[in-house]
């Protein structure tokens, strides 16, 4: 493996990393808040867990971790993976998803989903309770599926 390689490698290392650090903490904050809520959450349920400092912070960190997570997944981790396989990044988004999807790493339906919750939660989540119990559903709702789309990455790089 010549030294470019080398250091697209690491590249990808270090991005499947990071993620995977934004991931583990985002399943811990929504995995304290199963212990006491069943998923999906009601609006009485959230009413109740905004109410309490604990658990609005569980929820906080859900959210924030989930927005770290996409974040170093569309703007690092995919064009790292791409650049380890020899490819040419400097294309539009959409080519270095569908090329993804070509590989079998992600769905590209799916993954604009993810991308437009990821922008609902920068449009000021807090703002409206309705919102954010949505966005935390959804979230729980997909995580395994980011799992997933990491899993998939890492067998690039074994």
């Amino acid at each position: 493996m010549g030294h470019k390689a080398l250091v697209y490698r690491q590249k990808v290392v270090d991005n499947l990393e990071e993620s995977y650090k934004h991931l583990t903490r985002l399943e811990g904050a929504l995995g304290a808040l199963e212990k006491v809520y069943v998923f999906p959450l009601c609006a009485d349920d959230f009413k109740h867990m905004i109410e309490q400092a604990q658990y609005l912070a569980y929820s906080d960190q859900s959210i924030y971790r989930f927005s770290k997570l996409q974040d170093c997944m569309g703007a690092k981790l995919f064009k790292s993976v791409l650049l380890y396989q020899g490819e040419n990044v400097n294309k539009p988004f959409l080519d270095i998803l569908n090329r993804l999807e070509s590989m079998d790493i992600i769905d590209v339906d799916e993954w604009f989903e993810i991308r437009d919750l990821r922008n609902e939660i920068a449009h000021d989540y807090d703002a409206n309770d309705d919102t954010a119990l949505n966005l935390l559903n959804t979230i729980h709702k997909i995580k395994n599926e980011l799992k997933h789309i990491l899993d998939e990455i890492g067998k690039v790089v074994v």
